[in-house]
């Protein structure tokens, strides 16, 4: 058996690490109700989400019904599984059930086609606590994101991880040392499973374990942060090369970034043979693409880094790290035209009709009806403010529109908790005076009313009607 399985975390005290996190979630869900936010667990891979969830619904007592990537979720999947089971009680005789959507995040493609409506309308009109966990917080839609409070994971440090690999070794009678274990919780970079599965790797068919026997590592390949570093850093031009050479990005990708960072270099003269460097680099990716000898490359690679490396001097880079200005201008043009298409699936959908067609021609008289009485539509279409300010074209109305619509929403939820209490209060007074009744004397059944006098009230009541 998978040892990152078998030693998985029962408890919340068995959670190496993120306490501030585990005392939110616990904290959450001693104190859940109907008008609680669902938890939105964030963070890398391998630091304990989902194992913190499972291990919450341990000490809760709760039943756990989970929706993963390897299931399909489609709206009709977790409408089936997640909405019909945050409505019903639980079979196993547990006080709630949690619900629990792991990589939310990753909602996307045929296969999950649907699937963030539907946990829109989960989180809506769910009676059981709900946990979302996803690697990015920011992948999630914003009208999920919004409805929501997000808990932080952060990477377990190596000295945390250490002391949860001895105990795996203690329990499988492994003798591994110190040095061994350090080194494979420092490999981790953060990763608990990847400690694990890397300790399990090494030790297979092993009685002990040294330092001397390398673990199977986690790919800790250079990334452009290091390589960015590493130019105005005091690095030889063969470890820069390399550095260089480890990053996964083409040339093309990298001359893009460094010149996004030459405001580490202040003086103009020096800035100019910067720039030298990078055009010089640039012809040889011309040449490149339009001759494909892709042999040129290492020609504007060593151009590009070791020309603007030996202009920086070594001085150290002493600001932010920033993407290409393109870059920033495309994710702003993506997410513009993810906004529309995500308001015009809704609206189009809601209407019944192609989206070409809403656009092309009821775009701009929705658009009138909706600045008329926008909290209705809102609702309606479940919109957030960007996209109803495609409606509006007003950025603080907008806001204050879904404002008012999550206050009205918080109202609806308390008022239907609250006559949901006074329901169960109702039905058990009525067992209580049920049972308080003797034997065999049970009240006697009203005396039903004459048929011809309820005839004659129907028929007043009617023409009274007229």
């Amino acid at each position: 058996m998978d040892w990152a399985e078998k030693y998985r975390p029962a408890h919340l005290d068995e959670v190496v690490g993120n306490s501030t996190a585990l005392r939110q979630m616990l904290e959450w869900a001693r104190t859940w109700s109907r008008d609680k936010k669902p938890l939105i667990l964030h963070g890398k891979p391998g630091t304990g989400k989902t194992s913190s969830a499972h291990a919450l619904a341990a000490d809760m007592g709760w039943e756990v019904i989970e929706l993963n990537a390897s299931d399909q979720r489609t709206r009709a999947a977790i409408e089936r599984t997640a909405v019909s089971g945050s409505t019903t009680a639980s079979l196993t005789g547990a006080q709630r059930k949690l619900i629990v959507i792991d990589e939310a995040d990753n909602l996307h493609g045929t296969a999950d086609r649907g699937g963030a409506r539907a946990i829109l309308d989960l989180i809506r009109g769910s009676r059981q606590p709900v946990l979302l966990i996803a690697n990015d917080l920011y992948a999630i839609p914003g009208e999920i994101r919004s409805r929501c409070d997000g808990v932080q994971f952060k990477a377990l440090q190596a000295r945390s991880i250490a002391p949860r690999l001895r105990y795996i070794c203690a329990a499988e009678k492994i003798s591994c040392s110190e040095q061994a274990l350090h080194q494979i919780a420092e490999a981790a970079h953060g990763d608990m499973r990847a400690a694990v599965n890397m300790l399990y790797a090494s030790a297979s068919g092993r009685q002990r374990l040294s330092e001397e026997i390398l673990p199977s590592g986690k790919d800790d390949r250079s990334s452009i942060f290091d390589l960015i570093v590493a130019i105005y850093g005091n690095t030889a031009p063969e470890a820069l090369l390399k550095i260089a050479y480890d990053v996964d990005e083409t040339p093309d990708t990298l001359i893009q970034w460094i010149e996004a960072n030459l405001a580490g270099i202040p003086e103009i003269d020096d800035l100019s043979a910067a720039y030298n460097c990078l055009s010089r680099a640039d012809e040889y990716l011309g040449y490149t693409y339009r001759q494909q000898y892709h042999t040129l490359w290492r020609y504007a690679t060593s151009l590009m880094v070791l020309g603007v490396g030996c202009v920086a001097n070594r001085r150290g880079l002493h600001a932010r790290i920033t993407p290409p200005e393109r870059w920033k201008r495309m994710s702003s043009y993506q997410k513009q035209k993810a906004i529309r298409s995500s308001m015009l699936r809704k609206v189009s959908s809601s209407l019944h009709m192609p989206q070409r067609t809403f656009l092309e021609t009821y775009m701009s008289p929705v658009g009138i009806v909706i600045d008329r009485d926008p909290l209705t539509y809102a609702r309606e279409f479940s919109l957030d403010a960007d996209e109803l300010d495609l409606f509006l074209h007003d950025r603080v109305r907008s806001a204050s529109v879904l404002r008012a619509l999550a206050a009205e929403e918080k109202a609806e939820a308390t008022k239907t908790e609250r006559e949901t209490r006074t329901r169960r209060k109702l039905d058990e007074g009525g067992k209580m005076r049920q049972k308080e009744l003797p034997a065999g004397k049970e009240e006697a059944p009203l005396p039903e009313p004459p048929a011809e006098r309820s005839s004659q009230k129907n028929q007043r009541t009617l023409f009274e009607g007229f």
